[in-house]
Order: structure tokens, then sequence, then C-alpha cells
């Protein structure tokens, strides 16, 4: 059976561990994730999660298939200028792309068409073939410019989903937060999950 395909681009905002948390759901549900990896989130993973990205986009495909345990082919990391990628084309692209965390300079480049790397140009080719993108900034406060690309891109059918986590399901751990916003990405997603507990339902 043929796996169902979503992109996952990480870019330098802090957050990582909402994408790695994500990563690691997507895996367990059997998608093949192409993943985009910008060189500022490479930084943000050795500063919050002390994780060095290897160079090299065969090394980094095993990282993060063995990070993820996922299968060997469930991975697909793709460079920043792989424009021969499926995600950079409307005729092979998933129609589903989560860009998560998302920086706000990554926030711009979408708004405006900027295209000038693989995550701008994947961003593009969603919103050109009416497919879903749902964005994740992670930032405070925000600008008028920011909050004007947001507008922007919700009237163009995108989701902005900041990572802005609530506290009713009583969290206790970190990863209780994390698990918080991830849960509402794979909701959007119409991916089944039980991690959280819904509003006003108790297990």
């Amino acid at each position: 059976m043929q796996r169902q395909s979503i992109t996952l681009a990480i870019t330098g905002a802090s957050g990582v561990p909402y994408a790695l948390c994500l990563l690691k759901h997507l895996v367990q549900q059997q998608y093949h994730v192409f993943l985009l990896i910008s060189s500022a989130a490479k930084v943000v993973f050795a500063t919050e999660e002390n994780i060095q990205v290897p160079s090299g986009k065969e090394k980094a495909q095993a990282f993060f298939c063995e990070l993820t345990k996922a299968e060997n082919d469930q991975i697909t990391v793709c460079g920043k200028e792989e424009w021969f990628s499926p995600v950079a084309s409307g005729s092979a692209a998933p129609k589903q792309m989560v860009v998560c965390p998302c920086s706000t300079g990554t926030l711009s480049a979408i708004a405006n068409g900027a295209s000038d790397n693989l995550v701008e140009r994947a961003a593009d080719v969603v919103i050109k073939e009416r497919g879903q993108l749902i964005l994740v900034p992670r930032e405070m406060p925000y600008s008028s410019i920011h909050l004007e690309n947001m507008l922007k891109l919700s009237n163009l059918g995108a989701t902005i989903m900041p990572a802005s986590p609530g506290f009713y399901h009583q969290p206790t751990t970190i990863n209780d937060l994390v698990n918080f916003v991830v849960a509402r990405i794979l909701d959007h997603l119409h991916i089944d999950q039980g991690i959280v507990e819904r509003w006003g339902y108790k297990k």
C-alpha cells in the first residue's frame, strides 16, 4: 500500500521540540514525510535539543529515520536548493504541508511568493494547488508586518497556528505543552491522535 505523503518544513524559529514531536507522530501514522530543514533551523536544533543535524541529505535522512524509528524509505530529506524534488512541482508535491516552527522571515517570504529556497517554493506550490498549508509561528510580540503577512496568508487559505499551548488539560511537563500544540496540528491534518484530551471529554 502506498503511503500518504506530507511535507514538513522546519525553519529557524524557536520550537524544535514541536517539530520533532510532530515528525514522530507522522511516522507513527505511517506517513511518508518530505523533510525540509533550513540552515537556521540546524542552529536551533543544536541550541534547544543539543542535536547536531548531519550535513548531507543522505546522512541527515538516516539520522532522522533512526531518531523517529522510521522505515528507511519513510523520510525523504531534501536540500534547500533541490529544485527537482517532488515538493517543488505542482504535479508531484503532497497536498499537505506544515511549517513548524515557522520563522517570521519564512512567513514573509511565503506571503510574498519569494520562492528563493525549497521551503518557500514548496509552500508556494501548496498555495497555488489549493492544498493545505499550516504555519506554526513562534514569535512574540508580533509586529504589524508579521500580522499583515499572517492575514494575507490566511486569506489565501493557509491556516495560522501559533505555538500557543493551552492549560485546561493541566500540563505538568514541557512535553505536555508540546503535545497540546502537536495535537491541534494533527487535528487540522485530519490525523487521529490521542495524545491530549479534547475539551469536555475525560478518559
